[in-house]
């Protein structure tokens, strides 16, 4: 089973950036779908981007592309996401998904394995 970790959160001013990392060992890292989630307090958990194995195929939620961009380096079993022109709205808790499924996914029950979550809090 693959183990994830995300690292990167912290507190950023609106118009910022960050860039969030997800980490994973145990498993072989080119097999698996990868997927980033948030959920903010009170809020259901909210579907951010997901890329294909390989790394050719990407989707972004419609809330967050042009501003933020998901990628992937297989050879340091590493996942990323770039945020940028970051807003208040973007405040919550960051996950990182895996799953060896064939394509990706925006719906968070494919996927079987999940790292322990980043806060990105950005303020106004």
């Amino acid at each position: 089973q693959v183990r994830l970790v995300e690292s990167g959160g912290r507190l950023v001013q609106a118009g910022g950036s960050l860039r969030l990392s997800c980490a994973a060992s145990g498993g072989t890292f080119s097999n698996y779908v990868m997927a980033w989630f948030r959920q903010a307090p009170g809020k259901e958990r909210e579907f951010v981007a997901a890329i294909s194995r390989s790394g050719g195929s990407t989707s972004h939620a419609d809330s967050v592309k042009g501003r933020f961009a998901i990628f992937r380096d297989n050879a340091k079993n590493t996942m990323y996401l770039q945020m940028n022109s970051l807003k208040p709205e973007d405040t919550a808790v960051y996950y990182c998904a895996a799953d060896q499924r064939p394509a990706v996914s925006s719906w968070y029950k494919e996927y079987d394995f999940w790292g322990q979550g980043t806060q990105v809090t950005v303020s106004s």
